[in-house]
């Protein structure tokens, strides 16, 4: 089974975020991984970009109801129809996430897959200070400083 990498970050993006998410799904498509995202726009809807301009698979887990609402560039939409609540959706689906940039959800998505045990990628977004780093006891975020650094976090070489 291909890997899927849930990539996060806020729905309003800066220039800087879209750039680096671009960057994120177009490596991960490349590695041969589902993208899994929010479904809508900013760093989700450049992510998949990225992704589909490398001929990947991405997954939107949307918000509501209407399929139609997703970006243009998602390969398969889910409409949940459970808000916010569809970050848990989105954690149990991937085994590892990338977080670029940060916003209250993208914490919430965050805080739900560490809890879970997966690996995270914090690339330009939340300091988490008090966290366990992944090198110390506990495991904790990953920071990173590149899009490729992040997918070799999530993807580590075979």
């Amino acid at each position: 089974m291909r890997p899927c990498i849930a990539v996060a970050g806020p729905g309003q993006a800066s220039a800087r975020e879209a750039e680096l998410a671009r960057q994120v799904g177009g490596l991960l498509a490349r590695r041969g991984a589902v993208v899994v995202c929010g479904g809508l726009g900013g760093v989700m809807e450049a992510c998949a970009q990225g992704a589909r301009d490398a001929d990947g698979m991405v997954v939107g887990l949307l918000p509501g109801r209407d399929r139609g609402a997703g970006n243009r560039h998602l390969s398969v939409a889910v409409a949940t129809g459970l808000g916010e609540l569809r970050n848990g959706i989105l954690v149990n689906t991937c085994d590892a996430l990338i977080a670029v940039g940060g916003g209250w959800g993208t914490l919430s998505e965050v805080a739900l897959a560490l809890r879970a045990g997966k690996t995270v990628a914090l690339l330009d977004g939340w300091a988490l200070p008090d966290a366990p780093s992944a090198t110390a006891a506990g495991h904790g975020p990953i920071r990173v400083a590149t899009p490729a650094e992040a997918v070799e976090v999530v993807l580590p070489p075979a």
